[in-house]
This record gives structure tokens, C-alpha cells and sequence, in this order.
């Protein structure tokens, strides 16, 4: 089982995060929500928040003013403004 998601968190002016992490949580125009390995795929609006990730065993926050994620297969990808 693949205990690790493959994410990427861009901006305008470029890629900001990219690598493996443990879990994401998101916050979702319909409420905060956490993305684990084997996630169900999925696409969300995101408002003004944080985005908290583990890589490598270390909790990061990245404050972010909205933007939209999609989920697939174990790939995290969001395009956010900050």
C-alpha cells in the first residue's frame, strides 16, 4: 500500500511545494477536509485559510487566500492564490 501522495501547490508566479507527503487538509468552500493515500477522487473551490501538510514527518502550514485542488489516483494538485 502507498503510504505517500505526490503533491504539487502552485501559484501565479510558480510551484511552491512539490513532493511526497503523508496527509493534506484543505480548507474547502464547504469546510475543512483532510486527504489520506487511497483518497477518492475529487476536485473543490478552497477559501482564505491554510493548507496543512506532513513531509517527511514534519507538520507545514502555507496560509493561502482561496484557489481549487483536485485529488486523483494519489496526486494532490492545487493552484492557489496567496
Amino acid at each position: 500500500m502507498n503510504k505517500n501522495l505526490d503533491m504539487t501547490i502552485a501559484t501565479p508566479e510558480g510551484v511552491v511545494f512539490q513532493g511526497k507527503v503523508e496527509s493534506a487538509k484543505f480548507p474547502g468552500a464547504s469546510g475543512s477536509f483532510m486527504v489520506l493515500p487511497r483518497h477518492a477522487a475529487i476536485i473543490s473551490a478552497l477559501v482564505a485559510g491554510k493548507i496543512t501538510y506532513t513531509h517527511e514527518g514534519t507538520p507545514t502550514e502555507l496560509s493561502i487566500a482561496g484557489g481549487f485542488v483536485e485529488v486523483r489516483n494519489d496526486v494532490i494538485s492545487a493552484c492557489v492564490e496567496m
